[in-house]
């Protein structure tokens, strides 16, 4: 597992994620990741399905929660990344997560386990550049 240094960076990205509506969670992450991929940790395989979220209308299933916890990491990763590196971060193979892709872990496991191995690996990457 990833180490955590001393310094969060992290706290404006989970301060964000639970204050935000999901409207706007959503047009963030459309922002920094684009459609394709926010559809896809949202679970959905129509871009369309984004567009709705982002105008208001209700999601389904897991989305909402699996949403809110990509925009923290890619909000964390944001502060040092331009979108195309966190991009390529979210769909590569990760040695911190065991070369498991960590925006796989976000739309198919379980948040509850994924979450700290893939926060985990989003702090470490950060502190090693």
């Amino acid at each position: 597992m990833a180490t955590v240094s001393a310094h969060k960076p992290n706290l404006t990205a989970h301060r964000e994620s639970l204050r935000l509506p999901i409207s706007e969670i959503t047009s963030r992450l459309v922002n920094l990741i684009g459609r394709k991929l926010t559809a896809y940790v949202g679970g959905v395989r129509d871009v369309r399905a984004v567009d709705r979220w982002m105008a208001g209308r209700e999601l389904y299933g897991q989305a909402e929660p699996r949403l809110r916890f990509a925009y923290q990491v890619v909000r964390m990763l944001s502060e040092r990344e331009e979108p195309k590196v966190i991009q390529a971060w979210l769909i590569g193979l990760n040695p911190e997560l065991g070369d498991r892709v960590p925006l796989r872990l976000m739309r198919e496991g379980n948040i509850e386990v994924i979450a700290p191995e893939v926060m985990g690996a989003a702090r470490a990457f950060l502190i090693g550049g």
